[in-house]
């Protein structure tokens, strides 16, 4: 069924895309149409990036939930989106009227497109080291090629571009009159490959001073352009460090013990956990205690086993709210709870003695 919705959607918005880029431009041709829809799916990819790693570098996340942080700051977000929006017109407009276009307004196009090029390229190296080092139990580190796609079908497409119109649409310039005196000798003066080439990027700078100006105005910092690859965390260019990781509740078992009936579930003590007060059970010490003894063993094994169960015990803890629930999870772990006690004993000098220190305040695993 996934797969089905999946395919409806790639050829439902392929369909879409093709039949808007006919309605703008008729003589569009194959390769222009296979680009346009890279790009577009490359951007849906990007967004989709960013709703995985949407936090702050202040904010304190819980990675069993999949949450990470953002790799472009988002108070500066503002200010990349501007360039994004003035990247894509720039596209849009050399694209469909690109011999058209005033020789001003073509200089102004190709000045956005090479200050995007420089964008995405500072993006492409932001997003190639994600350390999540700092993030327990978070190893997603696929994810970053969500990043990847966009701004590089984006500096692909802008690359062809200006070779495009410097190559190709140059030689009408030549042959185009203006009845403006001005516009006719700025127009036989950008006319020349050379001349838009170099005024193109010329004017790079003062169009970033009045940008970055007309930003300011709207509470953006002067340096947000540099701030927004810089305020994030566990990034390349990241300089913060986020908050510890919350506390995603720990143990499951712990709902067990306190949410279940104490006839069936036989709570036995109270325990620390993290400096909290919880009630412990002779199935949660023996987990516990088994997971201890893995983690003296084998530190990889109980690293991978460990980031599993907080995810999916995590999970199955929200679950587990009333006393039936806590009732029939602590009977369907009744085997895992004799396998474990069967290896403690096999492996284990004194394994009730292992058993009985669990969340008696010391550290252990499960903490």
């Amino acid at each position: 069924m996934i797969i089905v919705c999946v395919l409806l959607f790639f050829f439902g918005l392929t369909g879409i895309t093709i039949f808007t880029l006919k309605r703008i431009k008729p003589a569009i041709t194959v390769p222009e149409v296979i680009l346009a829809n890279v790009y577009v799916f490359s951007l849906i990819s990007l967004f989709i990036g960013f709703l995985i790693h949407s936090n702050e570098y202040y904010t304190a996340i819980d990675p069993v939930d999949d949450q990470c942080y953002i790799p472009l700051g988002g108070k500066h977000i503002i200010t990349l989106t501007f360039y994004f929006i003035a990247f894509n017109i720039s596209l849009l407009l050399l694209w469909l009227k690109g011999y058209k276009l005033p020789p001003l307004a073509k200089v102004l196009s190709l000045g956005f497109l090479v200050t995007g090029i420089v964008i995405n390229l500072l993006i492409l190296w932001q997003v190639s080291e994600h350390n999540t080092a700092s993030i327990d139990m978070y190893d997603k580190s696929g994810h970053v090629y969500l990043f990847v796609f966009a701004p590089a079908v984006a500096i692909l497409i802008a690359v062809l571009l200006i070779l495009h119109v410097v190559r190709t649409h140059m030689v009408t310039a030549n042959e185009r009159v203006y009845s403006n005196k001005f516009l006719n000798k700025l127009n036989i003066f950008l006319g020349k490959r050379s001349n838009l080439t170099l005024w193109s990027i010329i004017l790079i700078l003062p169009l970033l001073l009045v940008i970055t100006a007309v930003l300011t105005l709207f509470g953006q910092d002067p340096d947000s352009l540099i701030k927004a690859f810089t305020e994030t965390t566990t990034w390349r260019l990241s300089q913060q460090m986020h908050p510890p990781v919350l506390d995603h509740k720990g143990h499951y078992l712990c709902t067990v013990a306190v949410s279940g009936d104490p006839k069936i579930v036989k709570p036995l003590r109270l325990g620390n956990r993290n400096g909290r007060t919880i009630i412990v059970n002779r199935q949660l010490l023996i987990a516990n205690a088994f997971e201890e003894m893995v983690q003296d063993f084998s530190p990889g094994l109980h690293r991978v086993i460990r980031r599993n169960y907080d995810k999916y015990g995590y999970n199955l803890s929200r679950k587990i709210n009333n006393e039936q629930m806590a009732n029939l999870t602590y009977r369907l772990m009744k085997p895992l709870e004799w396998i474990f006690l069967i290896c403690l004993y096999l492996l284990c000098q004194q394994p009730e003695q292992r058993i009985n220190r669990q969340y008696n305040g010391s550290v252990s695993p499960g903490n």
